[in-house]
């Protein structure tokens, strides 16, 4: 998965969680979950969402990976 495909992918997701949410207004490195007033189980179902749509399993100790824009980024584009 590239960059902007790792970035489309969090965008479309949160616009099924937080439909209200504007990625764009988000800085990159701080936590998007407060930016966007996102609850834990909303950032469990983007997690969850994450898994089904690549298939890929994200274990608990990886959630404050997916914590900002760059770092969801940088784990969807590493293999």
């Amino acid at each position: 998965m590239t960059a902007s495909e790792a970035r489309a992918l969090l965008a479309r997701l949160l616009g099924r969680i937080a439909p209200e949410a504007d990625l764009d207004a988000v800085d990159p490195d701080g936590p998007f979950q407060e930016a966007l007033e996102l609850d834990s189980m909303d950032f469990l179902n983007l997690v969850t969402a994450v898994e089904e749509d690549t298939g890929r399993s994200v274990p608990e100790r990886d959630y404050p990976a997916l914590s900002t824009v760059s770092g969801f980024v940088a784990y969807l584009t590493t293999a």
